[in-house]
């Protein structure tokens, strides 16, 4: 029996030397090397601005707090994502107006969006759900009809673009994550990215506390600084940033090894009656391959559980993404309180599918023993 975890942090001796000669440093937070990073990254993606943060949930509340976001506010968001993205506009005290998915996808259903765009509403909150990118082109046009503030959530989609441009750069904001199972890693921590020379520079100062002048180089005298607005503590350390420095180096090779992983998956099960996948990269689409998600049909649904089970006796790590709709979760449905048929996508999307692994660190063996099992158990469970 194999063991096939779900995701694995892909770390090597590179990664091991640049931690410790962070350790060996007296500056461990303010550095060079979170400079670096935000340099390396904004050249990956081809971003103007790159500010490092600790996680993509602080880059989101940062984007929200900078637009100056609060009570009485709405925010439009996708009601299948992670807790993270509706969270990030609770903490600025505004509401999330929650948007059912399309069938084919799982991301946002548009055409369901400017029916709940309210005088209130101030934002677009964007997901690439798995790193299939959004229609951003008809998100813009709303947002524009709309003056509306528009987010990208891209936790998941380091490596997609449309039409050629990284996710990220098609709104006024791009939110990242470097969580272990991600892309590429630095342990926890996230970026954001923009193509706006304001947000940047605010959002720079605060992640860390409002305070002028961080870093030794830009005070004249030590420890002399002023706070002129209010911030967080949302800095990525130099250990952090080391980390991502080496990743990224690789970011290429990781993305390369989830695309063929996933294409060999999505061939292998092309032919089970009884599941179906969601649509990948084509035309002016092109996903980062997160993970690979099976739809289980009719009745099958039923014993998704015991389907999950199986799988992990045979040495195969699985996820759900998302185990229910965010507006399904018990903070938001005793806040706002929706009915099991508000969301009838999403809520079909959590209750019938599993999501598969096509990471970095699965082989070519991996992947058919994957297909093999999944059709084993699919006909055990019948």
């Amino acid at each position: 029996m194999r063991n096939i975890s779900f995701g694995k942090p892909i770390i090597g001796d590179e990664e091991k030397r640049a931690v410790m000669e962070v350790l060996n440093d007296p500056i461990l937070v303010h550095g060079p090397r979170s400079k670096e990073f935000e340099s390396n990254f904004a050249a990956y993606t081809k971003a103007a601005y790159a500010v490092s943060v600790s996680s993509c949930t602080a880059a989101l509340h940062l984007s929200y707090f900078y637009y100056g976001l609060g009570d009485g506010d709405e925010v439009i968001v996708p009601a299948m994502t992670h807790t993270a993205t509706a969270h990030a506009v609770e903490l600025c005290g505004a509401k999330p107006v929650f948007v059912d998915s399309e069938r084919e996808t799982g991301n946002i259903d548009i055409d369901q969006i400017e029916p709940v765009i309210t005088k209130r509403t101030k934002a677009i909150s964007i997901v690439h759900y798995l790193g299939m990118p959004v229609n951003m082109d008809r998100i813009n046009e709303i947002a524009k009809k709309h003056d509306l503030f528009v987010v990208e959530d891209c936790a998941l989609a380091i490596g997609s673009y449309y039409k050629d441009v990284h996710v990220g750069l098609l709104g006024d904001v791009g939110c990242f994550s470097f969580y272990p199972v991600k892309h590429m890693t630095t342990a926890e921590g996230g970026m954001l990215i923009t193509r706006h020379k304001d947000i940047a520079e605010r959002i720079e100062r605060q992640r860390a506390f409002g305070v002028d002048r961080h870093y030794a180089g830009e005070r004249k005298t030590p420890g002399v600084y002023d706070v002129n607005m209010l911030g967080f503590n949302y800095r990525l350390n130099e250990i952090q940033s080391a980390l991502g420095i080496e990743q990224i180096k690789r970011l290429d090779s990781f993305l390369g090894k989830r695309k063929d992983n996933y294409e060999a998956l999505s061939a292998g099960l092309k032919d089970i009656n009884e599941i179906e996948q969601f649509v990948s990269s084509h035309g002016d689409y092109q996903s980062s391959y997160y993970c690979h998600v099976i739809i289980l049909k009719d009745r099958l649904a039923e014993k998704r559980v015991d389907i999950i089970n199986n799988l992990k006796l045979q040495g195969i790590g699985t996820s759900i993404y998302y185990p229910r709709p965010v507006p399904a979760m018990s903070y938001y449905n005793e806040k706002y309180v929706y009915n099991d048929n508000s969301f009838p996508i999403a809520s079909w999307i959590s209750s019938h599918s599993i999501a598969l692994p096509v990471g970095p660190h699965i082989d070519v063996e991996d992947i058919d023993y994957i297909v093999q099992s999944i059709k084993k158990t699919l006909i055990e469970t019948k």
